[in-house]
């Protein structure tokens, strides 16, 4: 494996881990966003 190659490898592993890392946290958000919203609505038909 050239040198080249391993730089290559390693920006393409680091891309795919930052986009698995970005995207729990976009989920992980939109979760909790709808459990509040769920939240208002059980207040409100109180």
């Amino acid at each position: 494996m050239t040198s080249i190659q391993r730089v290559r490898l390693l920006a393409s592993a680091l891309a795919i881990g930052l986009v698995v890392l970005t995207g729990c946290n976009t989920i992980e958000g939109i979760g909790k966003d709808i459990k509040k919203a769920g939240e208002t609505i059980e207040e409100v038909a109180q």
